[in-house]
């Protein structure tokens, strides 16, 4: 309520301290409605905006690091233990971008000749013959439809012709699920198709009922459930080498299960997933559990002992206390809150460089240094020196 003329006080320090006090409360305020302001620009442009995260080009010039650490590379390339001249080579090509990429050496190569007909391969001057001298060749991807077909095993049984008791027959080769139509190759398809490709099992059902081949939803379902029994040895072996890491990625994202027991259809279940390992030998492990609660890292990171790297999350500070882990924050993580801070700035804001740009672009070098070096011993070689 507003007071009026009558109700304030005659007296200059309570004038004074009635100012200040409405001063203080009127920049709470503000600083409730600046705060208010941004979380909408961020769900507004969350709604409506791009859900990209790339930074302005113009922001990756701002530290140039990791451009310095390569020229310093290819200027020591004459002493004795510079990278050598193919590998300063490697590491530039790697900084440019664009071209089209080779199709894969292992690829098979039909060649298919396109060649002049025998009365064009007559001279128009003299009507002397023509005579080759080149080629000029392009590739193109093709691509052959999968090939479905029925293994029918057939064993042939012997006996005795004399006193038709010693009757043989050769055993059937050991069997995935035995008694079943499935064979190794078509459960790995449906695997990969369903965990890799995230193709549904209902719609592969639908994709062989085309093909007048009639798996309905349950057995593929049932197969996948068996299969991952069949699997769980090697899944043993991943998860002792994973544990044997020096360092572990760990995060877990939302899955929404139908029909779960005890759980409404509209609450979410989690996929927590962990990868550890050198680039092209990194092991992925996923693993599900309806809570998001503190005794899952604990549960699958038991025995651990190394750098576990997260979002932040909570509910991994109670394995990291009790197994003495090493914690480290996610880069990725870190920079999607730089991204949402400046995706919250009022667009006259946003073409300043401030503290948010500068933190996208340090991280953006950090990136573009661990493109650079492809092995860990060139990193190590230079950031020794």
């Amino acid at each position: 309520m507003n007071a009026t003329a009558d109700q304030l006080p005659n007296d200059i320090s309570a004038l004074k301290k009635l100012v200040l006090d409405y001063q203080n409360d009127a920049a709470k305020y503000q600083q409730q409605v600046d705060a208010l302001q941004e979380q909408l620009r961020l769900l507004i442009h969350k709604r409506f905006g791009r859900s990209s995260e790339q930074a302005p080009p113009s922001q990756f010039g701002l530290f140039d690091e990791s451009e310095t650490i390569l020229a310093e590379a290819i200027a020591a390339s004459d002493t004795e233990d510079a990278l050598p001249a193919s590998s300063v080579k490697e590491l530039e090509n790697k900084t440019k971008r664009g071209g089209r990429k080779p199709l894969p050496a292992y690829l098979p190569r039909i060649e298919v000749i396109h060649d002049l007909t025998k009365a064009k391969k007559i001279c128009p001057h003299d009507g002397h013959e023509l005579k080759r001298i080149g080629e000029e060749s392009s590739e193109q991807l093709d691509i052959i439809p999968a090939k479905i077909q029925v293994i029918k095993n057939i064993r042939y049984k012997y006996a005795c012709p004399c006193c038709d008791q010693a009757i043989t027959q050769a055993k059937l080769p050991a069997q995935p699920l035995p008694k079943s139509q499935a064979s190794t190759g078509l459960l790995a398809h449906i695997a990969v198709s369903k965990y890799l490709d995230a193709l549904p099992l209902y719609r592969q059902s639908a994709m062989w009922q085309r093909a007048d081949i009639h798996f309905d939803r349950t057995t593929l379902a049932n197969w996948m459930i068996k299969t991952g029994e069949l699997l769980t040895p090697l899944i043993n072996l991943m998860q002792d080498k994973l544990l044997g890491n020096k360092l572990i990625h760990c995060d877990e994202t939302t899955v929404q299960v139908l029909k779960e027991p005890d759980k409404p259809v509209s609450s979410k279940s989690y996929m927590l997933v962990r990868v550890a390992g050198p680039p092209g030998q990194c092991i992925h492990l996923f693993d599900y559990d309806p809570s998001r609660s503190s005794l899952v890292p604990k549960r699958l990171l038991a025995g651990y002992q190394g750098i576990l790297v997260t979002d932040g999350y909570e509910g991994y500070r109670a394995v990291i206390n009790e197994q003495s882990l090493v914690s480290a924050g996610c880069w990725a993580h870190a920079r999607r809150k730089f991204d949402e801070c400046i995706k919250a700035q009022p667009k006259k804001a946003k073409s300043k460089t401030g503290k948010a740009h500068q933190g996208l672009a340090y991280i953006q070098k950090l990136y573009q240094i661990e493109k650079s070096f492809t092995k860990m011993s060139d990193i190590e070689r230079y950031t020794a020196r």
